[in-house]
């Protein structure tokens, strides 16, 4: 037996330093983070994203072929048809919104599993697709209330718009018009404000196990201080994966038009509707949504890793991620979860003296001066001479101060001893006999 601590290998590198992340790290590991976990991020996400998009597109032209078909055994002369028409078109919104709530409930589910891997993912940890579920399932119906919330304050919002629009056109239709601008205008950057310090609400919730307005209020303080950051991140992301979508449209569209040329040489306007619904649209449509898939899942890992910095930044999380992961592979157990041990710290960086502006040591300021060096010389420059410990070595004395005991000095230059630097170098032509 030895009391010789066992030898313990270096941790392995999550997806991100854990260290406040740069702009640029941010955004680039939001991207590499999806090679870490493919079955998750890429399998399991994306086939789930893309099924309820395909559902729901098949469902409602489903409905839709079956309530407008009625119209077709209707003259339109019928008092009748105007009647079905409406019937018709209810039918069909209202089947919209109910499946697109179910895939928005689906979608924020699939980016809650997202979330928790990238969590993990930053300290090290793969877990597979059931033990994320087991996470998430406990705050499932938190998420989904939360999204119907937003939901809600949306069409509230912009039902109040349109209703005073509606009743400004009746007296003045150009100052509807010049009101319905200035709306349009001024959402844009409400939406901006309002989506940028409500991004953290998801993985507050899932991290934190945080209520819904905890979420809320957790989200607004952690945002602060770290606005445009986020904002930038967010919009970038977007921006790419649009302007990918964009550039794989156009060579589709132009496919679509030459394949009908060459299929339907003559102009058959029912061949060339066709070959352009199953080119320019069917294909075109699917690579756009795997494309837009694929950026709900970059946008869902980059919430996350901004999560992770806002918390390093105002918290301190990096400290307890370090220290979990120094436990971890220490083999200690059982291990307290890093994202809830310390919720809501407050908790102010320490900044070295020599980083502050004009830092020197016993200047006033917010940060600490350093402690007086031990003798002359071991501080740095500038430093003042101090007291002398009594195990200083004597070369380190300045001239003329006494020996340790108090003895009087018995070299230097008011006791006609040698100097403590009187030596020159063998060979210099200034040897003394």
């Amino acid at each position: 037996m030895t009391a010789t601590p066992t030898w313990t290998p270096a941790s392995r590198p999550g997806i991100i330093p854990l260290h406040p992340l740069g702009f640029g790290t941010v955004l680039g590991r939001s991207f590499a983070a999806l090679r870490r976990n493919p079955r998750v991020l890429l399998g399991f996400a994306l086939v789930v994203q893309v099924l309820s998009f395909v559902v729901l597109i098949v469902a409602v032209g489903a409905v839709a072929f079956w309530s407008f078909s009625r119209l077709q055994s209707v003259p339109q002369s019928s008092p009748d048809y105007d009647t079905i028409a409406a019937g018709s078109t209810a039918i069909v919104s209202i089947t919209g919104f109910v499946l697109g709530l179910a895939a928005a409930a689906l979608g924020i589910l699939v980016q809650a599993v997202v979330v928790t891997d990238v969590a993990h993912g930053a300290v090290a940890e793969r877990l597979r697709l059931p033990a994320l579920w087991r996470r998430v399932r406990p705050v499932a119906w938190r998420l989904i209330g939360y999204t119907a919330l937003v939901t809600v304050a949306v069409l509230v919002g912009v039902g109040a718009v349109t209703g005073i629009v509606l009743s400004v056109a009746a007296l003045s239709e150009p100052v509807a018009i010049a009101f319905t601008v200035l709306a349009v205008v001024g959402a844009i950057p409400l939406l901006l404000w309002l989506s940028t310090k409500l991004l953290l609400v998801p993985p507050a919730i899932i991290l934190e196990h945080a209520t819904v307005r905890g979420g809320i209020a957790r989200s607004w303080r952690l945002t602060r201080g770290r606005f445009w950051p986020i904002l930038g991140t967010v919009v970038l992301i977007q921006v790419i994966f649009g302007a990918m979508a964009q550039i794989v449209t156009i060579p589709f569209s132009l496919f679509g038009g030459i394949a009908s040329a060459l299929i339907a040489p003559t102009g058959d306007p029912s061949t060339t509707a066709i070959v352009t619904l199953v080119v320019s649209l069917g294909v075109t449509e699917i690579v756009v949504l795997l494309i837009q898939s694929i950026a709900l899942v970059v946008q869902a890992t980059a919430t996350s890793i901004l999560y992770i910095d806002a918390r390093m930044r105002h918290e301190g999380l990096d400290l307890d991620l370090l220290a979990y992961v120094e436990r971890r592979d220490a083999g200690i157990q059982p291990l307290p979860d890093p994202y809830v041990e310390h919720t809501g710290r407050i908790f102010s960086r320490p900044v070295p003296a020599s980083a502050h502006p004009g830092a020197h040591p016993g200047a006033p300021g917010p940060y600490p001066a350093p402690p007086a060096p031990p003798y002359p010389g071991a501080g740095g420059f500038g430093q003042p001479p101090s007291a002398l410990p009594p195990h200083a070595p004597r070369g380190d004395r300045p001239p003329g101060s006494p020996p340790v005991g108090g003895a009087p000095a018995s070299e230097g230059p008011d006791s006609g001893g040698p100097a403590p630097t009187d030596w020159t170098p063998p060979g210099s032509g200034r040897e003394r006999s």
